[in-house]
C-alpha cells in the first residue's frame, strides 16, 4: 500500500534514473494531457511531498501525480517487458538508458514548476522532508493537538496534520506507543506520536520490503497491521481488526487490545 516511504522510494528511484537526462519519449495516457509530448524536455528533479510526487521538467513544467490505493512506478531499462497491462499505463518517460512507466496514476496535472505548493501547500510536514527540524516536529505537533477529542488514528491520517502516515502506519505509530488508536488526542504524547511516525516512515524509505517491528524473520516485520487473529509479538495475545472512521473514511485498523488497551 502506498505511503510516505513508498512514495519516497518511488521519488528516489526516478531521479536516479531520469535526472539528467532528456527524454527521447514522453507520454501522458490522460484524457486532458494526451496531446502532451514531453520527448526533448530533460528532467530536473523529483520531487515527492507526502503521497505526491513531482517530476520537474526543463521548461518551468512539472508532472503531479498520486498513487493513491493502487499507483507505482516501475524503472526499467528500455524494451524491458512491462510488468502491468499496457491499458494502465497512464505515464511513459524514457531515454537511451533508462524507461520509467507509471502505473494506475492519479490526479495527474502539468503545473508550472514554481507553482507546485499551490497542489500541496495545504499538507502538514512531510515526515520525510530532507530538511526537518524542530520546527516542523512542533507544527506537525499543534497541528495534532488542534482537536484534543479526536481519535488518535484518524488524527494521524489526516495529511493536513503531518504527510506521509497512511494506514499502515498509523496502526503501527499506534502500536509502538502503546495507544488505542481511539484513543483521544488528549491522551497521547503527541511529541512522541509525531516522532515515531517520522522514525519508522525514515526505516522504511529506502527499504523496498516495509519493516517496523526490526525482526529479519519473514512475517514478523510489521507489528499489528495485517495481522488479525494472528499472535501479538510483544504479549502474545490475539491481534484484532475493527473498522474506524465513518461513511467514505472508514477504514479497518489493526491493534493489540492487551497491548493498546480501550479506556
Amino acid at each position: 500500500m502506498p505511503e510516505g516511504d513508498t512514495v519516497f522510494h518511488a521519488g528516489h528511484k526516478l531521479r536516479q534514473a531520469l535526472a539528467g537526462h532528456p527524454l527521447t519519449r514522453g507520454e501522458l495516457r490522460h484524457p486532458r494531457l494526451s496531446t502532451v509530448d514531453l520527448a526533448g524536455r530533460t528532467v530536473l528533479g523529483v520531487r515527492t511531498v507526502g503521497k505526491h510526487i513531482f517530476v520537474q521538467f526543463s521548461g518551468d513544467v512539472s508532472l503531479h501525480n498520486h498513487l493513491r490505493m493502487d499507483g507505482s512506478w516501475h524503472v526499467h531499462r528500455p524494451g524491458t517487458r512491462w510488468r502491468a497491462p499496457g491499458h494502465q499505463v497512464r505515464v511513459i518517460l524514457a531515454h537511451k538508458a533508462a524507461e520509467a512507466i507509471g502505473v494506475r496514476l492519479h490526479d495527474m496535472e502539468l503545473v508550472a514548476t514554481e507553482r507546485e505548493d499551490r497542489l500541496v501547500g495545504h499538507l502538514g510536514p512531510d515526515l520525510l522532508d530532507p530538511s526537518w527540524t524542530d520546527e516542523h516536529a512542533e507544527r506537525a505537533r499543534r497541528a495534532l493537538m488542534a482537536d484534543p477529542a479526536r481519535e488518535i488514528g484518524l488524527a494521524l491520517l489526516d495529511q493536513r496534520v503531518m504527510a506521509g502516515v497512511g494506514n499502515v502506519y498509523k496502526a503501527e505509530v499506534c502500536f509502538v506507543l502503546g495507544v488505542s488508536p481511539w484513543a483521544p488526542v488528549s491522551e497521547v504524547d503527541t511529541a512522541r506520536a509525531v516522532e515515531v511516525s517520522r522514525d519508522l516512515l525514515r526505516r522504511n524509505a529506502m527499504n523496498p520490503r516495509r519493516n517496523t517491528t526490526g525482526s529479519p524473520v519473514r512475517g514478523r516485520e510489521l507489528w499489528v497491521y495485517g495481522q488479525a487473529r494472528r499472535e501479538c509479538l510483544k504479549c502474545g495475545g490475539r491481534i484484532k481488526v475493527a473498522d474506524q472512521g465513518a461513511g467514505l473514511d472508514v477504514r479497518q485498523t489493526w491493534y493489540c487490545p492487551v497491548c493498546q488497551p480501550r479506556k
